[in-house]
């Protein structure tokens, strides 16, 4: 028989809210964490991969252990951006919606700091929070977390290295009476040092039957490029993929630029987020991803977490992640609730024995993409061309005196005969800048 939320001891109230959101049975992270946190007093650390129902997991046994009888703060949950910390607060928001009474804010950063200061006067139980912001409003003493009960870290492994410095100044400010909740993807030694530095002596490791980031139905492939056909073999992947929503990882904030400047010169429905743009942008293009106004999402790391869109079909790795961690979580993106995934991953020649590493460290196996052949990759390009044209706003300057005698030109070929012939001019310039010879250097220029 499957267990159920009762089972595992959810209150009725939580339970009504979760079957208004069609949400009737547990994952395994949630039938292993919730009892725990729910009956026992040790920290938990929990290995849990994201897309797996981790919020839930800790979201729902807080909510039932939050004391109403009591208006100050007894719970701070930690995420490592603005767009995971909003996501956790809608989902808390969610599960409690026959519970009234709890009071829960989020106080993340990218946002005007004085509204926020100005709602922690009102009574709040939980506060869901990003390191930076909830540092910020301890400096100014406009938050008092010196009691809490509950301290949860989710996404733990990117707050251990880019977000330390806030997070070591909440951990001295709270109680070492908490009790402390992580959730991660990977024991990284990062993640081993903060467990031994800040947790209990006593502490539970769950690990929910993952075994491996393999198993989640994602399709973990790689192929094998040259640098100057690297763009062309991922214009030809996303051109297999139209109507489909991914997301493509990019290293650094500029390539991400870079990327989103060649997929939007081709007419591809994308966009890219990274930390450099404000937040309003990066909200509105989020958005616009979640509703589908667009198909393709560029990245880095940091700022495609907390995305959680369950059609996510594939993921690109364009560069390929510094660490097993990032690895994890970008592939997590896909794959989500039960669904099938493809992960690609575009290497180099010298990159291939990387690939092998990842599979020995995350026990997965990576297939080998078949890399589209010069033809195919030609006629993507007539195929990206032709798009261009068809997206192309006509010229309203353009004198009706000159667009007639373009006309008349034209005018007694069929619409079959005039594809025909400027697919045959596109296809004679392409062979001529094909086949162009260098042009004459600058003297004293180096070739």
């Amino acid at each position: 028989m499957t267990e159920t939320f009762l089972d595992l001891g959810v209150n009725s109230l939580l339970v009504k809210a979760l079957d208004a959101l069609d949400i009737k049975n547990p994952t395994p992270i949630q039938g292993k964490v919730i009892p725990v946190i729910l009956n026992q007093k040790d920290d938990v650390v929990a290995l849990a991969q994201t897309g797996t129902g981790k919020t839930a997991a800790f979201g729902l046994p807080l909510l039932q252990l939050i004391n109403l009888e009591n208006n100050n703060i007894q719970a701070v949950i930690l995420a490592p951006t603005r767009e995971l910390g909003q996501q956790i607060h809608n989902n808390l928001e969610s599960y409690a919606a026959h519970s009234p009474k709890i009071s829960i804010a989020c106080i993340c950063g990218g946002v005007p700091i004085k509204p926020q200061i100005e709602r922690l006067k009102e009574d709040t139980h939980i506060i869901v929070a990003t390191p930076g912001r909830l540092a910020d409003l301890v400096k100014r003493e406009a938050i008092n977390i010196k009691n809490i009960s509950y301290f949860i870290l989710d996404e733990a492994d990117e707050m251990v290295s880019a977000l330390k410095e806030g997070l070591d100044l909440i951990i001295k400010e709270i109680p070492k009476s908490r009790r402390t909740l992580l959730f991660t993807a990977t024991m990284s030694g990062t993640i081993k040092q903060l467990v031994q530095n800040y947790m209990s002596k006593h502490v539970i490791q769950i690990e929910a039957d993952r075994a491996t980031v393999g198993h989640q139905g994602i399709d973990h492939q790689y192929v094998v490029v040259e640098p100057i056909e690297k763009l062309e073999v991922l214009l030809h992947f996303l051109n297999s993929k139209e109507g489909e929503r991914g997301i493509i990882f990019c290293k650094t904030k500029a390539a991400v630029n870079k990327l989103a400047k060649n997929l939007a010169i081709n007419k591809f429905s994308s966009g890219a987020i990274h930390g450099s743009l404000t937040q309003g942008i990066r909200d509105r293009i989020m958005g616009q991803f979640r509703e589908g106004y667009i198909d393709i999402l560029v990245a880095t790391d940091l700022a495609a977490r907390g995305i959680d869109v369950k059609e996510i079909s594939y993921v690109v790795n364009y560069h390929l992640p510094d660490t097993y961690d990032a690895y994890v979580h970008r592939s997590g993106r896909t794959a989500r609730a039960g669904a099938k995934g493809q992960s690609l991953t575009i290497i180099q020649k010298e990159e291939i024995e990387d690939i092998a590493d990842f599979e020995t460290e995350l026990d997965i196996v990576f297939k080998r993409f078949k890399k589209a052949d010069a033809k195919s990759i030609e006629e993507n390009n007539g195929l990206l061309w032709a798009k261009k044209i068809f997206k192309t706003k006509p010229n309203r300057e353009v004198s009706e005196d000159f667009k007639a005698k373009i006309k008349t030109i034209f005018h007694h070929l069929t619409k079959e005969e005039l594809v025909d012939k400027i697919l045959a001019n596109y296809l004679a310039q392409k062979s001529i800048a094909n086949t162009k010879p260098d042009g004459p250097r600058k003297k004293g220029s180096k070739k």
